[in-house]
């Protein structure tokens, strides 16, 4: 770890807050606009978003536990529900017979082609739109020098398990 043990300075401070308000305030946006227009939650929208993109429409559980950083349990209850919904179905892993693969259902093909292009106006106009081409060149590098600061640490918890490969299926 580096710095000190010390408290945010003032601008440090400001930093943070600023960071912090702006991306609680705007997933709160984000979310409940996706909710009300849609149907679809957060968790909804990330897993079929995954699987929208994935060859097939097809991913592992251990692939969209990934793609989605959710826990293992977290995503089984959630899939759980979108099967319940007809968004997702499990299907036998063609490479692995005692395992799954989540398929995206048309329902839930529907449901993403329909909630994709509303997401996108609704980042543009409370993100994109206030800033200027600069503004927003300098936010996608500092999001990825964080992000990859983050990525080499490692998830929360699993950090002893970073060699691990995951399972076939």
């Amino acid at each position: 770890m580096t710095g000190t043990a010390e408290w945010l300075d003032e601008g440090e401070q400001r930093t943070w807050q600023a960071f912090y308000d702006m991306q609680v305030l705007l997933w709160r946006r984000l979310s409940h606009h996706l909710a009300r227009e849609t149907g679809l939650s957060e968790p909804d929208f990330a897993v079929l978003t995954a699987l929208a993109a994935a060859p097939g429409g097809r991913m592992r559980p251990f692939e969209l536990s990934v793609v989605t950083d959710f826990e293992k349990s977290r995503l089984h209850h959630h899939l759980t529900r979108m099967v319940e919904r007809g968004l997702v179905t499990r299907q036998p892993c063609l490479d692995a017979p005692r395992g799954a693969e989540i398929v995206l259902t048309p329902a839930g093909r529907d449901a993403i082609d329909g909630a994709g292009p509303q997401r996108a106006e609704h980042v543009r106009r409370w993100l994109l739109e206030q800033l200027t081409k600069e503004q927003q060149d300098a936010l996608a590098d500092i999001a990825e020098a964080v992000l990859g600061n983050l990525r080499a640490a490692g998830r929360p918890g699993n950090q002893d398990d970073e060699s691990c490969a995951p399972p076939t299926c």
